[in-house]
């Protein structure tokens, strides 16, 4: 038998029978099921006759056949014809009757043949990455910030530069949004951070003194819980505190860590910066190298890794907006319709650049070694504070070793392609 092909190259269609036999041996196992745990007036457990049974539960027993057959044998039929299925399958014209072969068709989404092409063409963009003196003098004052240190203000109150160390309750004006409480927060009076408000409204102010006032936050506030908003809040000030700045000098170098002197602290800092912008200018010069690729190949692609892949892109997004502060009740609110609407068009050609590199990888012979696995586990069990086994375990039991598996090869793939675009 052969598939039948549906004005796609990814749809199929078989017809499947299972023999007579086959359909009468399975009735007969699932009569005696049956038999072994029915209740019906008038006989003892057990002890009801096949013929009671099979009248009396023929749809349910009917049910149970298609159900214990019928995935089996579209599996068998699909194995036969070579043929690898990427979705459960449609099941149509269903034909169940005693003692005839049970018929049925299956219609499902297989992988189109995919040749990956031109990929040896393909140039990525190398950057050149530089520091300058003047960024690496900028994070060593960053550094020098964290190690600031803070003594009392006596006898004045607070002056531009000061710092007042506050608690604060803050009430939402329109009555939306969920009020703003704080204890024992540092605010730099006249701070390039410090919202204006704050600054006026505590300038001046001594410890123990309290200043009730609105504060509206611009729309594009970083806090997307207050962006827009306006509060009233009520502040006390506790103590007023003078921030001192470390000498910027060798025995700041020490403090720091294991640094011989303060060059060396700033060759660090211009090594890890340019280390992190070749990281990020390498992982944009691939985005381009793939997008190109999908765009030199264009294929169908099944609709069930299209919308698999949408799920997680997702769920991926939902987790963020939960990260960031939205709560459950508005998270249930939004349309998920419209929102996988949105997302299809990424996740087509997610799945395209997926199918390519496995492609890519399987003509290069681009494998990953049980050890690749191993140091990934071990990566996940030190992360996740639990001992490798048990990492390994639970990544058995979900399946996930596999996806592991696939995720490592195409990163190994599109550092091939990088690598041989030089």
């Amino acid at each position: 038998m052969s598939p039948t092909e549906i004005n796609s190259s990814t749809k199929r269609e078989i017809q499947v029978e299972i023999p007579a036999a086959e359909v009468t041996r399975e009735t007969e196992t699932l009569i005696e099921k049956y038999r072994k745990v029915a209740r019906l007036p008038g006989f003892r457990r057990g002890h009801v006759p096949a013929s009671i049974i099979k009248q009396r539960f023929a749809e349910d027993i009917k049910s149970d056949v298609v159900e214990a057959l019928v995935p089996r044998y579209f599996r068998q039929e699909a194995d036969k014809l070579r043929l690898t299925p990427v979705s459960q399958p449609r099941v149509t014209d269903l034909h169940v009757h005693d003692g005839e072969p049970l018929r049925f068709k299956a219609t499902f989404e297989v992988l189109p043949e995919i040749k990956a092409e031109g990929y040896k063409e393909l140039r990525a963009d190398k950057p050149s990455v530089a520091v300058t003196d003047e960024e690496v003098a900028e994070s060593l004052n960053s550094l020098r910030e964290q190690h600031a240190t803070f003594s009392s203000i006596e006898g004045r109150s607070l002056a531009d530069g000061d710092f007042a160390q506050v608690s604060l309750d803050g009430q939402p004006k329109d009555g939306e949004g969920k009020p703003v409480h704080m204890d024992e927060i540092m605010v730099e009076i006249a701070g390039k951070n410090t919202m204006s408000e704050f600054t006026e409204n505590l300038r001046g102010a001594a410890a123990g003194d309290q200043r009730t006032f609105e504060v509206t936050y611009p729309q594009d506030s970083s806090d997307k819980r207050l962006a827009g908003k306006s509060f009233t809040y009520n502040v006390k000030v506790h103590s007023l505190k003078q921030k001192a700045l470390p000498e910027l000098n060798d025995q700041f170098a020490k403090e720091l860590g294991e640094f011989a002197d303060l060059d060396d602290v700033k060759q660090r800092i211009r090594e890890g910066m340019e280390a992190e912008r070749k990281h990020a200018a390498e992982h944009e010069a691939k985005d381009k190298l793939v997008a190109e690729l999908v765009k030199r190949n264009d294929f169908e692609v099944p609709e069930a890794l299209v919308e698999r892949q949408i799920d997680i892109r997702l769920e991926r997004g939902l987790r963020a907006l939960a990260a960031q502060g939205m709560r459950p009740e508005d998270l249930k609110k939004m349309d998920l319709n419209r929102l996988r609407v949105g997302q299809r068009e990424q996740a087509v050609q997610e799945v395209k650049a997926s199918l390519l590199l496995e492609k890519i990888a399987e003509e290069e012979k681009i494998e990953v070694s049980d050890a690749e696995i191993d140091r990934e586990i071990e990566a996940l069990a030190r992360q996740s504070k639990q001992t490798p086994e048990a990492i390994r375990a639970r990544l058995t039991r979900d399946g996930a070793l596999d996806r592991i598996r696939t995720r490592i090869r195409s990163e190994k793939t599109l550092d091939f392609l990088y690598h041989q675009s030089a």
